[in-house]
């Protein structure tokens, strides 16, 4: 496996949807945040997910997930993907995107770079363990996150 790219920017400036699910039953959502590292020797991700998001569901029922990063030129969707819900609307057939399978899981055929996850490890994060003014600022007026962490399967590259 080889990913080589700007690590620390993929999430912060390009932003990335979090697919869960199967083909035909799945949700995806645009994240800002995550991590990648290394944990009890093995390549991972780490994502965070609102529990009010429906994607949540899909990612507590499923045993893998994605992080798919785009170009510049999908910006616009990844706006509108993160802003819309899948229990509202179906996001997909109005985004332009093209699902494919990899692996269990679904990524888009317009990805520039598709990472698969076997979920390894789920928890809640704790409020009180949170400085001062993360909590003013991120969870004054909304529920905490849950963060997942998937072993890297797969990093699959191109469209």
């Amino acid at each position: 496996m080889q990913f080589t790219t700007e690590i620390f920017s993929q999430f912060t400036e390009k932003w990335g949807l979090l697919t869960a699910g199967k083909s035909g039953d799945f949700n995806t959502m645009t994240i800002g945040w995550g991590g990648l590292g290394t944990l009890w020797s093995k390549p991972v991700a780490t994502v965070y997910i609102r529990k009010s998001r429906y994607t949540h569901e899909f990612i507590d029922r499923e045993e893998y997930f994605t992080i798919s990063f785009f170009g510049a030129d999908k910006r616009d969707i990844l706006v509108t993907l993160g802003n819309k819900s899948g229990r509202e609307i179906d996001k997909i057939n109005n985004s332009g995107l093209t699902p494919k399978a990899i692996g269990d899981s679904v990524t888009f055929e317009e990805a520039e770079v598709t990472i698969l996850c076997k979920k390894l490890y789920m928890q809640e994060l704790d409020l009180s363990a949170m400085p001062d003014d993360v909590k003013k600022t991120y969870y004054d007026k909304d529920s905490s996150h849950d963060m997942y962490i998937g072993e890297v399967i797969e990093i699959q590259e191109g469209h």
